[in-house]
């Protein structure tokens, strides 16, 4: 199971996923290079790393999962490469439309008004927890590491992937968080017409990282999804 972070994510946004699947599946979590790309084309910066990065641990019939940005990288690897992946996961994808941060970097130096942006991205702002903003805000006063991010956010929203979407084969699941103001829920409605093997799953009260803040809610709907109530007596 290969886990794919958010433009400002990081590898901790995945830790009840790895402390509930553990045991299950070999799990890996790649820390997406974002800082490190200098040129325009941003997301193909992006696949490129992800497609040697699979070459090089020589990675088949995986379980791919993707929040975000990383859900985006995710849909166009599956796009791409769909005989080598079991499952695509989609959570709060970016790729057709979103609402993005990418206009609060010039305040990077507000770390109230930066704390309020993260806050936004969770329907609970408690999740927004003081060390997740300051390691957000540490980001932004990075002059370098906030304009890759200004970048790269500008070029998320410029990749339009719906025409990709409907040659995308990998049997997908969606889940979605009802509250998400980043990635509204008619964008996994979205997904969900455009993918052709597409099942969506909404969490009520909550933002654009379920696997965040949900995580029990998200974790079982994914249990479910990969290993239906009648085979798990058999798993």
């Amino acid at each position: 199971m290969i886990l794919l972070h958010g433009l400002m994510g990081s590898l901790s946004n995945w830790s009840s996923v790895i402390s509930h699947f553990h045991k299950q599946y070999r799990i890996l979590v790649p820390s997406l290079p974002i800082e490190k790309h200098t040129g325009d084309k941003a997301l193909e910066f992006l696949l490129e790393y992800f497609e040697q990065w699979i070459e090089a641990l020589q990675l088949q019939d995986f379980i791919l999962v993707g929040n975000s940005l990383g859900g985006h990288l995710a849909a166009r690897y599956a796009h791409k490469h769909s005989a080598g992946i079991r499952n695509l996961i989609l959570t709060g994808s970016s790729g057709l439309y979103e609402n993005n941060m990418s206009t609060a970097y010039p305040k990077r130096g507000n770390f109230q008004y930066i704390k309020e942006r993260v806050e936004y991205t969770f329907y609970d702002p408690a999740i927004a927890t003081d060390d997740l903003i300051r390691e957000i805000f540490a980001i932004t006063t990075n002059p370098h590491k906030c304009l890759s991010v200004i970048k790269m956010a500008k070029a998320t929203q410029r990749n339009y992937i719906g025409d990709l979407c409907r040659e995308i084969k990998v049997p997908t699941l969606i889940i979605w968080g009802k509250n998400d103001r980043i990635t509204p829920p008619d964008v996994a409605e979205s997904f969900h017409r455009l993918i052709p093997n597409s099942t969506l799953r909404w969490i009520d009260k909550c933002g654009h990282a379920p696997m965040m803040e949900q995580p029990v809610l998200f974790n079982n709907i994914l249990e479910e999804y990969l290993h239906p109530a009648s085979d798990r007596q058999n798993f």
